[in-house]
């Protein structure tokens, strides 16, 4: 069963599950897919090529699918997917991708708050938190459980490790390590995530193992790529600290110190 109001604007092309709710003046554009049990404010708009998973809602106001804010873009069918239990506040826009990657993605049980912007292809992992006035240029990857703090901005091109936490009114310009805690203008690393890592479960060996990975890569004399010659040998090769090392390996626009 839909629960469509009838002031609501549905493109004929597009798709919507069973138990969708669209609130009045809202709307869903072409090629827009819907999936079972999300609910669709009042005033928000699904421009077109949206896809959403189940039981994700779109708050009122929201904008989703617009074209992307790049001079290159030429009118490509390009997309934006939204996963399962997301919620999207009010007054939040998510642009579609371009074709870099040819869409813009957001995860699983994420809570995007209001007034959030995701650029062209931005791709967010499962459970990411972005509180209110959060701003991501285009090509920000943010890896799983990561939360940015209110009215942070973040340049092209950053990545944000998983389970990283960045502080409010941050300006981000440089890729943030996971498990680390980062914020100010410009951006800074206060250590290791603690709180949010033992939320998450983290075990007590695992904490300690990553507290002296963060004391050997940024509070030694040495330079990221002799500390991870020491790595190898000083710290315990467990998963988290090789996600770590492998982060600083990758890293394209350089790390937050």
């Amino acid at each position: 069963m839909k629960k469509i109001h009838p002031t609501a604007l549905v493109s004929d092309d597009a798709q919507l599950g069973s138990n969708v709710e669209v609130g009045p003046f809202a709307i869903v554009g072409p090629s827009c897919i819907v999936g079972d049990g999300c609910v669709i404010a009042p005033r928000a708009t699904l421009d077109r090529n949206v896809r959403l998973g189940r039981k994700v809602r779109v708050g009122i106001g929201a904008v989703l699918g617009g074209d992307p804010q790049d001079l290159k873009f030429q009118g490509e069918e390009t997309t934006v997917e939204i996963g399962d239990g997301t919620v999207i506040r009010e007054y939040s826009t998510i642009n579609r991708g371009t074709s870099e990657s040819f869409k813009t993605t957001v995860g699983k049980n994420c809570f995007i708050m209001s007034y959030v912007h995701l650029a062209h292809d931005c791709h967010l992992g499962d459970g990411v938190i972005l509180a209110n006035g959060v701003q991501l240029a285009g090509h920000v990857r943010i890896e799983d459980r990561a939360i940015l703090s209110g009215l942070s901005a973040v340049h092209q091109f950053v990545r944000i490790g998983r389970h990283a936490f960045i502080g409010g009114c941050s300006r981000v310009s440089k890729d943030i390590p996971p498990f680390l805690k980062a914020v100010g203008n410009p951006v800074k690393l206060y250590g290791l995530n603690t709180v949010g890592l033992q939320r998450s479960g983290f075990d007590e060996d695992t904490l300690r193992e990553l507290k002296r990975a963060y004391r050997l890569f940024f509070n030694s004399d040495l330079n990221i790529t002799q500390a991870l010659e020491r790595a190898e040998t000083d710290l315990d090769q467990r998963p988290e600290v090789q996600e770590l090392m492998r982060f600083l390996e990758a890293s394209g626009r350089g790390v937050v110190i």
